[in-house]
């Protein structure tokens, strides 16, 4: 049985990869899971597992400075940032993941771990066995399309600060200039992302695009109406805010 170290400032995160890990490598046992690169460096050191899936930047030594003080633990990278591509496979990397982490992508990356191990011990699971598992987890079946992977998460950045943004408490998002803004009940953030970019990798069974500059959350629309010029209105719930239905995609509220 291999054993793996996970390494996040994010305990969501962390714990969303674990339990991921858990379905698609039974065989895997997660000895640890810890929050900053000082208790990665300590519990690597004491427990010696065969992997360590390291998050790049945290409190106390990032996962690059962990990484190179290993020998035997081999370390798979899971960063939203891919300009440390080349310093991870300077350290040795055996994968290098962005997130937020596809099923499919993660299975390729176990694929590519058992792999490594097999001069050693035989791996228990290859990577065509793993997609079938996802496609049974799925309700699919071979030959039928992969169902599509939308985003859960969306990873913001000021300075050295990293945040997460869950989509289920996104309300709307806006274009402003060359970032899209994203806006909550409480908070708004700039990501570097077009909106354009952004749509496909969003579950369209929960937001809409309704402008050219806005993308809205469907489930937090309180109602539509029109101003004095006749131009169509969405009113938010719980929100003073008001954002505009342009005619070109006004047609897919008209059930509404």
């Amino acid at each position: 049985m291999s054993t793996a170290l996970i390494a996040d400032d994010e305990p969501l995160l962390a714990q969303n990869l674990a339990e991921r890990l858990a379905e698609l490598w039974p065989e895997l046992q997660i000895v640890a899971v810890v929050k900053n690169g000082l208790e990665a460096s300590a519990e690597l050191n004491r427990l010696q597992p065969d992997l360590a899936f390291l998050d790049i930047r945290m409190p106390g030594l990032n996962g690059l400075q962990v990484a190179g003080t290993l020998q035997h633990t081999r370390v798979v990278f899971v960063t939203a940032y891919d300009e440390y591509a080349v310093a991870a496979f300077e350290n040795n990397a055996i994968d290098y993941l962005l997130k937020p982490v596809s099923d499919a992508r993660l299975a390729q990356c176990i694929a590519k771990l058992q792999r490594s191990q097999a001069a050693a011990k035989p791996a228990t699971l290859d990577l065509p066995q793993l997609l079938q598992q996802l496609l049974e987890k799925q309700g699919q079946t071979p030959g039928q399309p992969a169902a599509p992977s939308y985003l859960s998460w969306l990873t913001t950045g000021l300075g050295d600060t990293t945040r997460l943004v869950a989509c289920d408490e996104v309300l709307y998002f806006q274009a402003n200039d060359k970032y899209t803004e994203i806006v909550t009940a409480t908070e708004r953030h700039l990501i570097r992302t077009s909106l354009k970019e952004l749509l496909p990798q969003l579950n369209p069974q929960r937001f809409a695009q309704i402008h050219r500059g806005y993308i809205v959350c469907l489930s937090a629309i309180a109602r539509i109406d029109r101003d004095l010029l006749g131009r169509q209105r969405i009113h938010l719930k719980g929100s003073a805010e008001i954002l505009p239905l342009s005619r070109s995609h006004a047609g897919q509220f008209k059930q509404m």
